[in-house]
């Protein structure tokens, strides 16, 4: 696993800032040359290196999310040139001056963070930041960050730099949201003439576009896969809820098969899964504890008397003989939701129940206002 952060100066004053900025900012390691020993770097854990800096920079690579470089632009340009390998492997690098006046976004600025990166450096050490990314320039949607806070997940990426083109030279630019959070426009201004946002594919052909940027739970048939990400993201944002009933023992592999056949029934795609819930009977239920490390889900856990506030359309006098509850996936993926109806009411599979919920969200277009 990569360590977050990597401070690198060649000269006294870079290393005076990298010496400050080890104090400011948590989890991160910095490096200098050994001529500037000060003699406390042990106790520190600075490293200390000798000869040029581009002998230690592919290390720093495999290792550091982030690499701040108190280097000349024009050096660091070349000694990086020849290990960049892709836009979403690389590690955010920024350069900073040696009077500490500029901090400059130079490689994975969105992606990557060191857009981000730049400015708290620049916070810190009195630099202007300097970021050059057209869509950060002309605040408008970063097709690659677009959602990432909300923790979407991109799942379309190929036509990502023609779309980014697109929304930055002013093409006609449809956002097609049918889930997920509404409040990806934080800019203080009206969202773009050119961005048309609607929430359904349906309503998006209502007029033409010349790129589509796609926001749904579902998944997408052959003839809108064509017709939508011919020149299209699609990101998936987490908004399903699982509420699963199982019976004591039950084996991860039977959990998982019911997931994933379920929403494939449903035609809705396990990226877009939030979280699992079910009845606090279940919070050690090794199967189900299993599936959701395998996914990175969260498990909320509901009382019988918590999941018995929600009326169900089919109680059963069994379950509650054996929980205290009439219901368990039912209830438990509305409470967890925060949602009053399902996707899936209940389906019973082997060992397994399961309930769907969809994580209730205003219309983009009642949140985005011209």
């Amino acid at each position: 696993m990569k360590r977050p952060l990597a401070f690198v100066a060649i000269t006294k004053h870079g290393v005076h800032m990298v010496r400050r900025l080890q104090e400011q900012l948590e989890q991160a390691d910095v490096y200098y040359m050994d001529k500037f020993a000060r003699g406390d770097e042990a106790t520190r854990s600075i490293v200390l290196f000798q000869g040029s800096v581009k002998h230690i920079l592919p290390d720093l690579f495999r290792r550091y999310d982030g690499i701040v470089l108190f280097i000349s632009l024009g050096a660091v340009v070349r000694m990086i040139a020849p290990i960049l390998q892709d836009k979403k492997t690389d590690p955010a690098v920024v350069v900073v001056d040696d009077k500490g006046k500029f901090a400059i976004s130079v490689l994975s600025g969105h992606l990557g963070g060191a857009n981000e990166l730049a400015k708290r450096v620049a916070a810190q050490v009195g630099a202007t930041p300097v970021i050059t990314t057209a869509s950060d320039v002309q605040q408008t949607i970063a097709v690659d960050l677009f959602g990432r806070s909300f923790g979407w997940e991109i799942e379309c990426f190929a036509k990502a730099t023609p779309v980014s083109a697109a929304v930055v030279n002013e093409e006609r630019v449809a956002v097609i949201q049918e889930s997920g959070e509404p409040y990806w426009w934080d800019y203080d201004r009206p969202l773009p003439d050119h961005i048309r946002v609607v929430d359904s594919c349906a309503e998006a052909d209502q007029a033409p576009f010349d790129a589509a940027l796609v926001v749904t739970h579902r998944l997408l048939d052959e003839q809108e896969e064509q017709r939508y990400l011919h020149n299209g993201v699609l990101y998936r944002p987490k908004v399903l809820v699982l509420g699963i009933g199982c019976n004591k023992g039950t084996s991860a592999e039977e959990i998982e098969h019911v997931i994933v056949q379920t929403l494939n029934e449903q035609r809705f795609s396990l990226r877009s899964v939030r979280n699992v819930a079910t009845i606090d009977l279940k919070k050690e239920e090794p199967g189900l504890l299993s599936v959701c490390r395998k996914y990175g889900w969260r498990l909320d856990t509901y009382t019988p008397d918590e999941l018995n506030t929600v009326t169900l359309p089919d109680p059963s006098p069994t379950v509650y003989r054996y929980t205290g509850a009439y219901g368990v996936s039912e209830p438990a993926a509305l409470l967890s939701a925060g949602a009053t109806e399902w996707l899936l009411t209940k389906k019973k599979a082997g060992n397994v129940t399961i309930s769907i919920a969809q994580v209730p969200f205003p219309s983009v277009k009642e949140v985005i206002r011209r």
